[in-house]
């Protein structure tokens, strides 16, 4: 079992406008880098288009470097990215398969099945990295629950 302090947990907008990529991405790549150094190990994402898909993306990338860290797809529902457009589909299905675990929280979609998500994520790990723009958005709700859970909480939207 690995401790909750070893364990960080991703969440953020699904829109993030292109001319702040770039800058956000070097953000992102220097968070994890620092994390991994302080012995974080394990990685969890949501699955989701935009943030999610960033923050596993570069997971992956530094798993290059960095073989012991693990990516884990906290989903919360089998078939998430039905309706969503061919190009994201298909980055959601290479992003799984090389995934070093799944979790998928319902069959289908149910009520509530992304708030629970989203508290799973909270609810397994020490460190939160988020990119937060907007406090009245699931990204907010799931901010200030990391918060009420004592977790660290690094927004990479702030300077």
């Amino acid at each position: 079992m690995i401790p909750r302090d070893k364990i960080c947990c991703f969440t953020g907008h699904r829109d993030i406008p292109a001319r702040l990529l770039p800058d956000l991405k070097r953000r992102l790549a220097d968070a994890i880098e620092l994390l991994i150094g302080q012995g974080v190990c394990c990685f969890a994402a949501g699955g989701a288009r935009g943030f999610d898909a960033l923050a596993a993306r570069e997971v992956l990338k530094k798993r290059e470097r960095y073989p012991h860290i693990k990516l884990i797809l906290v989903l919360p529902f089998e078939g998430q990215e039905a309706s969503w457009r061919e190009e994201d589909r298909q980055e959601f299905w290479a992003i799984r398969r090389k995934a070093d675990k799944v979790a998928v929280l319902a069959s289908g979609y149910e009520p509530g099945c992304y708030f629970a998500r989203n508290r799973r994520l909270v609810e397994e790990s020490g460190i939160c990295v988020s990119y937060l723009t907007r406090e009245r958005s699931g990204t907010g709700m799931t901010v200030r629950y990391a918060k009420g859970q004592g977790l660290r909480v690094l927004n990479l939207a702030e300077r």
